[in-house]
């Protein structure tokens, strides 16, 4: 524990002050970085509050703040205000621009949201206001910890984009500060909320897969272009983030849903992993063709960039299999694999449409349709239409939204906890240590302290409470 408060003081997470350029600097996998993440795995805490089925008390107004109005920020904007029982009253991001865009369009809806802009750590101010109830963290993966641990501890619940954490410290102190606090710890993985994930879902929790032996996901999804792009992530950060550390950077979207239907935290938890890059075939190239053409580049030139891709597999303490996979780079069409293999039957959602089987042969369209029918979630039954007349992925992003502020307003647990957060978040780091060695394995720290043993899974029905409204 002492190491984790010495990390808090010296890391400055009462308050960053730091450019993202710089802050990449502390992540980079020195030996010493490396030794650091092995110790993190073998940690252990005990749990002061289990944040696994916690209701906090009702809230009938959600007042937020959002920090962070680029990509994903502004999306999110779009979508709280469609919203009932949701007031935006702060709008946070470095570049004054983005926050008069984003005051400006939420007036259009009746909010009249205070602007915290101009410096880097202007999130500081937003998050010790006494009259918030939900910061809602959209900024590059550096700031996600540190604004969510500055959040909790100012009285604020927390939503957090995806990476919640970058390292194992980061992880715990997510897990700390939420137990402490008492306040919610969501990381929005929105892809535990897409249509088809929650069907699979539903389908694995009423017995069609019978014992559930394997899993697969991934993140395969070509960013050459958004990544070189100089408007798309600010200050180029993803492109930083790809030569800092080699590893799966971004395991959340493909392993949530499938941590859901293994009931990970919730009766079964992680116990190893093992993770294998490949060599960089395409980032490095890429970065020397822009910069012939464009001295914007040319730092960009000669750095060790991330394997193209990226294979880790993870054994839970019941003798289950994950295998996750990871690029950015490669020119092949979007997936995030999601296969299901049970005793007595598979899913697989990539290619689409989804498949379905229960013997030698795919389920026929007929067949599919009618498990379809059969396995609906409720949430989707209520709001999959409103959904996907307000859209985010296809309306995944707004179910999500809808059912976090619907569950804060009716005082109900959240599907995603800390240690979800956390969880899904530590496969990076123990990723970057498995590659560095040789692809040996790693242990998998138990963030719950004991209490996946007897946590309840996911109730995928989703609709105790559903009173709030959407506004069209």
């Amino acid at each position: 524990m002492n190491k984790r408060r010495d990390f808090i003081k010296h890391t400055g997470l009462s308050g960053v002050g730091l450019l993202v350029s710089g802050m990449m600097q502390a992540y980079a996998t020195t030996t010493e970085d490396l030794d650091r993440i092995k110790e993190q795995a073998n940690s252990t805490q005990v749990q002061k509050f289990n944040m696994c089925g916690y209701a906090a008390p009702k809230l009938d107004v959600v007042r937020i703040g959002v920090v962070g109005i680029g990509n994903r920020g502004y999306g999110a904007l779009e979508r709280l205000v469609k919203i009932e029982g949701v007031e935006i009253k702060a709008l946070c991001d470095l570049r004054a621009e983005r926050t008069a865009l984003g005051k400006k369009f939420v007036e259009t809806s009746g909010h009249t949201p205070d602007l915290y802009d101009g410096k880097v750590d202007s999130w500081k101010k937003l998050c010790e206001r006494n009259d918030l109830d939900l910061v809602y963290i959209l900024t590059p993966w550096e700031y996600h910890t540190p604004i969510a641990v500055f959040s909790m501890n100012h009285d604020k619940h927390v939503c957090v984009e995806v990476p919640a954490a970058k390292t194992l410290e980061e992880c715990w102190q997510l897990v700390e500060t939420s137990e402490r606090t008492r306040k919610h710890c969501m990381m929005v993985e929105n892809c535990c909320y897409d249509f088809s994930e929650l069907l699979t879902l539903n389908m694995a929790q009423q017995g069609f897969f019978g014992e559930i032996v394997h899993c697969e996901g991934g993140y395969i999804h070509n960013l050459q272009e958004l990544m070189f792009s100089k408007e798309h992530f600010y200050q180029m950060w993803e492109l930083i983030e790809a030569y800092k550390r080699k590893g799966n950077l971004y395991p959340t979207h493909g392993l949530g849903p499938l941590c859901q239907v293994l009931n990970i935290n919730r009766g079964d938890q992680m116990d190893f992993l093992v993770s294998v890059s490949t060599s960089d075939f395409i980032l490095g190239d890429l970065a020397k063709e822009y910069a012939k053409k464009d001295e914007f580049y040319k730092p960009f030139v000669g750095k060790n960039y991330n394997g193209t891709m990226n294979t880790s597999t993870i054994r839970t303490k019941k003798g289950k299999t994950i295998m996750l996979q990871f690029d950015v780079g490669s020119p092949r069409p979007y997936s995030r694999n999601q296969l299901i293999s049970g005793t007595k039957g598979i899913g697989q959602k990539y290619p689409e449409p989804a498949r379905y089987a229960t013997g030698h042969e795919w389920l026929s369209p007929e067949e599919y349709k009618a498990l379809e029918e059969k396995y609906q979630p409720p949430i989707i039954k209520k709001i999959g239409e409103l959904a996907k007349q307000v859209g985010g992925h296809g309306g995944m992003d707004f179910i999500m939204d809808w059912r976090t502020i619907d569950c804060l307003r009716n005082g109900l647990p959240l599907e995603q906890n800390v240690y979800d957060a956390a969880l899904w978040s530590s496969v990076s780091p123990l990723s970057v240590w498995s590659v560095a060695n040789n692809s040996n394995s790693i242990k998998v720290p138990d963030f719950t302290g004991g209490s996946y043993k007897t946590n309840k899974p996911v109730d995928i029905s989703m609709t105790t409470g559903g009173t709030t409204k959407v506004k069209l």
